[in-house]
């Protein structure tokens, strides 16, 4: 029993790479590849509206840093 109960601790305190219950490896989060891909399906179905933004945030950084 003592021994099980050992296993059962290594196992919570595993990280999931490690652990073989399915055989799969768990899926990782990647936030940042997430909204660059949420992003581009976006800019995909509405164009318009992301020319938009970056024309607004072009203008708006543009009369901030004036260059000259």
């Amino acid at each position: 029993m003592a021994s099980n109960t050992t296993s059962m601790k290594s196992q919570a305190n595993a990280r999931p790479s490690d652990r073989s219950d399915s055989g799969e490896r768990s899926q990782e989060l990647n936030p940042t590849r997430d909204l660059m891909e949420y992003f581009r399906d976006y800019a995909r179905e509405k164009p318009e509206v992301v020319a938009l933004w970056c024309l607004g945030i072009g203008f708006v950084l543009g009369w901030k840093l004036k260059p000259w």
